[in-house]
């Protein structure tokens, strides 16, 4: 930590014109004494840049505040400069409107980052990554301390790094059922590009496996062979919400959230319900009535080769979509 830490320390996005406007037309009470501004990418070596750091910080995610000995980040920080700060500038007017509750900032402030994230990517300016997220799996996280227990064909499945162009290819054969509530959608399902209402087994299914250079996401895209038919693409993107909690969105948005884990001799992914994402929030859906609730697991079975299988439930007809099979990991970049 720095010597003198006094008054509020504003850690900021420099490259960032969002960032750097709220940097500069920042006024604090001055109850809160001397403001401090930070450019995160020229004070890398920073002691308030370090304990962010070791804080797990992302200012790839948002600016971050210090005051009081405490740390303020992302939409935490943008209330405070809300709560705390003088509004005779129209920058910090704006602030005040937008931020001034937790539960309004919480709608508004993915807005914000996005069209942050916009603005960078326009001027081909790249992430600062001071947690250095690139270094690591996206799906390490999210299995915590059961990563170094998963099989080496589960490592291999899910090796994709954030911020990267990793890509790792998986081929199998899969039976597919569908009937009742899901038959009768097929459709609108095809028309959204969600899941294949088709009855057929053994159907070729190559699946890669995608980073995002722009994102932590984690993007699927799956191509069905059937018989007597096009290619079938179903594609999605997995993004962590907290610990092992992810949303897998598809087109338009919709989302199954689920709890990823392991229970010790499978990958197991639990049903915690449908949302909507909607301006960078995720809003609950009560889909679960309609279409059932969704469950997935996969099981090694060697080191290049597991079996999955994937099912939704409905409270009153029972399962009414299934795919099962086996991929083998045949690519890796």
């Amino acid at each position: 930590m720095t010597t003198d830490t006094d008054g509020i320390w504003f850690i900021y996005d420099g490259e960032c014109p969002l960032c750097r406007s709220a940097a500069h037309a920042l006024r604090i009470r001055k109850d809160y004494g001397a403001l401090h501004l930070i450019n995160a990418r020229e004070a890398q070596d920073d002691p308030l840049v370090r304990e962010v750091n070791q804080r797990g910080l992302d200012l790839d995610e948002g600016m971050a505040i210090y005051a009081d000995g405490r740390f303020y980040h992302g939409k935490d920080a943008l209330t405070f400069m809300a709560r705390y700060g003088d509004t005779r500038n129209i920058f910090m007017a704006v602030c005040k409107a937008l931020f001034w509750s937790d539960a309004f900032s919480t709608l508004t402030y993915p807005w914000m980052r996005g069209m942050r994230n916009w603005l960078l990517r326009r001027r081909g300016v790249g992430r600062i990554d001071n947690l250095n997220l690139k270094a690591e799996p996206i799906f390490k996280s999210i299995f915590g301390d059961d990563w170094a227990k998963l099989p080496p064909v589960m490592r291999k499945h899910y090796t994709i790094r954030p911020y990267t162009a990793d890509t790792v290819t998986v081929k199998g054969a899969l039976d597919v059922m569908c009937r009742g509530s899901i038959r009768l959608m097929a459709p609108l399902l095809k028309a959204m590009g969600q899941i294949p209402a088709h009855n057929e087994t053994g159907v070729p299914v190559t699946v890669h496996f995608r980073s995002d250079e722009n994102s932590r996401a984690f993007h699927f895209q799956r191509r069905f062979h059937f018989k007597n038919a096009a290619p079938y693409e179903f594609r999605s993107r997995m993004v962590q919400i907290k610990g092992d909690e992810v949303v897998e969105i598809m087109r338009f948005g919709l989302g199954w959230k689920m709890r990823y884990g392991w229970d010790g001799s499978k990958v197991v992914l639990e049903h915690r319900g449908y949302v909507l994402r909607l301006c960078g929030n995720f809003i609950p859906i009560p889909l679960a009535l309609f279409i059932g609730k969704g469950y997935a697991e996969e099981t090694a079975v060697d080191e290049n080769t597991f079996d999955m299988v994937t099912h939704i439930t409905h409270p009153w007809w029972g399962k009414v979509y299934e795919y099962k099979g086996r991929f083998e990991v045949i690519d890796k970049e």
